[in-house]
């Protein structure tokens, strides 16, 4: 086995909690964060449920303590909280000691300051402030600021996939030593156009998602952020720093199969799985949990439920679970955060429910985890799918 990336620490911030010890006592105890919507006004709020953070923007002005007259989109601010967790976490006290990155991912960026002051910005010249906030590269400028970062600063938009790009892409300039630190992961805020384009979509749940179920009729959207701190082993041992896990396999692939469907028989998430082993030396036995992409929307589970069976052949899918029923999908942040959750079922030898799981499928037989389970466990393989066929794996494993 590759012995792979140190990950020294770890900052979250989702619907089931405001940092990582709260995320990781909502998924043990069965805490959803998917409810009806409250800090948005759309015609949808009565209609669907989502994983929503319950603060306002301005709850999070002040806990980031910005000036009234910032730019900050709310992706950029939960970000930021989330990023400087994990750099707390890290026990780093100069951000710019060595060779750090910041790499962070999302796919909707300051959408939803846009959709605040679209129609006023021809009107009122004073708000042309805000229109670099649309932009997603402005969430990674914002959150490298307030880091005080001065290092390598770049944007992953791959959709769904795109925070488990981020971690990817970290761990890879760590192994080929282009940077000794860095900060990955990702973020994404509910907006209108998110909202308003699943529903087009038509994949959207008028109740609580149910991955990997017969009845399921699709996902819940989330926001979230989450951010871990990727370090070299040069690091890890000059500083003498604990380590909470490793990113030991990564592997990614596009079966361009269409623009927002994945093939049904998973090519794309096979490919992405069958490299991310190569990458760590393990066999697919040696994994002791799955945390599916699961998003619950019916071609998404048959494929990747597909994609499982092709790895393991005739051998025992272990226990896998999704852990969006807690935390609505995320987009851009779901692989961010499904790392922080890989890594804290590692620490705590537990695997999570597939909350809300009733009817198995009828194409395959397999049924996911439904209730809390302690085991041992050494290795965690996590799915990310997006878009366009952007399919990426990860692996952790214990130090």
């Amino acid at each position: 086995m590759a012995r792979g990336v140190a990950i020294t620490g770890m900052g979250i911030i989702s619907a089931i909690g405001n940092s990582v010890e709260e995320n990781y006592i909502s998924l043990i105890e069965n805490k959803i964060g998917v409810s009806r919507i409250q800090n948005i006004s759309t015609v949808h709020a009565d209609v669907i449920k989502v994983g929503e953070i319950k603060k306002t923007n301005e709850d999070l002005v002040d806990e980031l303590k910005l000036n009234e007259d910032n730019n900050f989109s709310r992706t950029a601010m939960i970000g930021t909280l989330a990023a400087k967790q994990a750099v707390e976490n890290a026990g780093i006290t100069d951000i710019n000691e060595f060779r750090t990155g910041l790499i962070s991912a999302t796919s909707v960026g300051g959408m939803d300051m846009t959709e605040r002051h679209y129609y006023d910005y021809f009107e009122k010249p004073e708000l042309t402030k805000y229109i670099t906030c649309h932009d997603g590269g402005d969430v990674a400028e914002k959150i490298a600021e307030e880091l005080g970062l001065k290092g390598m600063v770049t944007t992953i938009s791959t959709a769904c996939s795109s925070a488990a790009n981020s971690i990817m892409l970290g761990a890879r300039l760590i192994k080929t030593g282009k940077l000794d630190r860095v900060i990955v992961g990702g973020a994404d805020a509910l907006a209108k156009f998110t909202i308003n384009g699943f529903k087009t979509l038509m994949i959207l749940s008028d109740d609580y998602n149910k991955p990997f179920d017969n009845t399921r009729k699709g996902l819940n959207l989330g926001e979230a952020a989450a951010f871990l701190v990727l370090e070299s082993d040069e690091i890890v041992e000059k500083q003498n720093k604990k380590v909470l896990a490793r990113v030991s396999g990564y592997g990614n692939a596009n079966d361009a199969f269409h623009q927002t469907a994945s093939s049904e028989n998973g090519d794309g998430a096979y490919l992405a799985m069958k490299k991310a082993f190569e990458v760590s030396g393990l066999k697919p036995s040696e994994i002791d949990y799955i945390n599916v992409h699961g998003t619950a929307t019916p071609n998404n589970d048959l494929s990747e439920g597909r994609a499982l069976l092709r790895i393991y052949e005739n051998e025992k899918v272990p226990d896998f679970s999704s852990t969006k029923p807690f935390t609505g999908h995320t987009l851009a942040a779901a692989a961010a955060i499904e790392a922080v959750y890989s890594v804290l079922a590692i620490q705590n030898n537990v695997v999570y429910p597939n909350l809300n799981f009733e009817v198995p499928m009828e194409e395959f037989d397999l049924k996911p985890q439904t209730s809390l389970k302690n085991k041992n466990i050494e290795h965690v393989l996590s799915n990310s799918f997006g878009f366009g066929g952007n399919c990426s794996t990860l692996i952790f494993s214990k130090s």
